[in-house]
């Protein structure tokens, strides 16, 4: 993989390469990565764990989307100028139950259907716990995050499975616990954990949780508000919990009769706006809600306060993009999805006045910053994003924004590589917003094996710092986290 671009076609990446990365990764490995360009800084140390769809089929049974793929967690220990790598597939109830049937016993949220048709799904609405969507380590304790249920709690070391985690009690059975935590820095140096669970439905309700560095729970409060609800992540202040509702509608009855996934119920409405609410995290003042353009939100980048005004950035698309029935993932036509782009939303509570700007024009997904500015005004800010502007593509890029100045870093893996979210790791004593590495987990099309890549994150012109290249490949996965602990 190299900065410039090898162009042998209008796109900057083939089809087939990008295929590969989705091949099922079976098995499990641990080994010391010894194939290295480059060097690793020795200042680098602690685990970058990661989570994602370790496996795309069942025996040979093809699952319909991704996003209903068995959970696996990667694990790279860095220290002293050495990484040590090991995978395990969190052994979900699911997961050991079809691997000893050797076939698909559960229906996907996304697609994925037990074999035989629709009468053998109907009214068959048991959700599998698939933990494939993040991981972070807090409190002692290595957790596997997927937002429809509980966690599953993991050894930190050897990555086995404990089981399913309720958090000393503080989650009912099957109570969902979201996949996107927010670390909050507060200025003694403490971290405090801000999560969120949500139940939809015709009224739908979000329980916000915050929790001390030992696991403590400091908060939790409910609130309820009308109309169903896709969250998946959320934005945090000092003040206040940051949502945005999507507009889009559940009809469940397809989902019921066994004909299609719950998430190919749901329904974009271009003409409702997009619904921004806002919840003071002291749990007693009242929530509000305002409204805005029609948009759709994964992931937000950051939100901060600001002369009496909220400011929120994120990833926003103009329509959900349809996952349906009868068609193939692996064949998905980029031109025709819509093309995700950073907004800026400007919110002033007095007024119950929302305008935005689109910050940028490249399709990008994944964002990250210096996580001591979570919940601050950032200066800079890493994404993971598309070789060309303004064509839509797989991300095979991250792309560093200066907000002060306008300029903009690009460091590219096409074309033959493919980047998944970077995640950026303070240097120890580094002062700068900007002073530390991006780790970037990417696929290389040309060998079907993936590398970890190492860029210095205060200039992405430069070339890597290091590239560890893996003995095989790990599938496209979603979100990860790096702690300074040693396993």
């Amino acid at each position: 993989m190299t900065n410039t671009l090898e162009k042998t076609s209008n796109k900057s990446y083939d089809q087939k390469e990008w295929q590969g990365g989705y091949r099922s990764q079976p098995n499990e490995y641990e080994y010391w990565i010894e194939d290295i360009e480059g060097e690793i800084p020795t200042d680098l140390r602690g685990t970058f764990f990661r989570n994602g769809p370790g496996l795309l089929d069942i025996n040979g049974e093809q699952i319909h989307h991704p996003f209903d793929g068995d959970g696996m967690i990667n694990a790279f220990t860095f220290d002293q100028g050495k990484v040590h790598y090991r995978n395990r597939f969190v052994q979900t109830a699911g997961y050991v139950a079809e691997k000893k049937a050797g076939k698909i016993l559960y229906r996907g949220v996304f697609g994925t259907q037990r074999p035989g048709g629709w009468w053998k799904n109907i009214f068959d609405l048991k959700n599998k716990n698939i933990a494939n969507t993040n991981v972070i380590y807090w409190a002692g304790k290595l957790l596997a995050l997927w937002e429809g249920a509980e966690p599953h709690s993991l050894q930190p070391k050897t990555l086995e499975t404990n089981g399913i985690e309720s958090l000393d009690g503080l989650l009912k059975p099957g109570q969902a616990f979201a996949a996107h935590p927010r670390i909050e820095k507060l200025a003694d140096g403490q971290d405090i954990l801000v999560n969120f669970s949500v139940k939809p439905g015709v009224s739908s309700s979000i329980t916000i949780f915050e929790f001390a560095p030992d696991g403590q729970v400091l908060k939790q409060h409910s609130h309820s508000f009308p109309g169903f609800a896709f969250l998946h992540d959320m934005a945090i202040t000092p003040n206040y919990c940051i949502f945005l509702q999507n507009p889009v509608s559940l009809d469940p009855l397809p989902y019921v009769l066994g004909l299609r996934g719950a998430a190919q119920c749901l329904k974009f409405a271009p003409n409702q706006p997009t619904k921004i609410i806002i919840i003071p995290r002291n749990g007693k003042d009242p929530m509000q809600i305002v409204e805005t353009a029609p948009c759709f939100v994964y992931h937000h980048a950051n939100a901060w306060e600001k002369d009496g005004k909220i400011y929120l950035d994120s990833i926003c698309y103009e329509s959900f993009t349809d996952i349906k029935a009868g068609e193939n993932f692996l064949k998905t036509n980029f031109d025709h999805i819509p093309v995700g782009q950073l907004w800026r939303f400007n919110i002033d509570l007095a007024s119950q006045q929302v305008s935005h700007a689109i910050l940028n024009q490249r399709s990008c997904e994944f964002p990250v910053l210096h996580p001591a500015y979570v919940g601050k005004e950032n200066r800079y800010l890493y994404i993971g994003a598309t070789h060309d502007l303004p064509l839509n593509a797989p991300l095979q890029a991250v792309l560093k924004i200066d907000h002060v100045t306008g300029e903009q870093q690009l460091w590219s893996a096409a074309p033959h590589g493919f980047v998944g979210e970077p995640i950026f790791v303070p240097r120890p004593n580094g002062e700068a917003e900007d002073d530390g590495w991006l780790l970037v987990l990417t696929y290389d099309g040309r060998r079907q094996a993936s590398d970890l890549i190492i860029l210095d994150a205060k200039d992405l012109n430069k070339e890597p710092i290091a590239r560890l290249h893996l003995k095989h490949h790990i599938p496209f996965g979603l979100h990860g986290s790096f702690t300074p602990a040693v396993f």
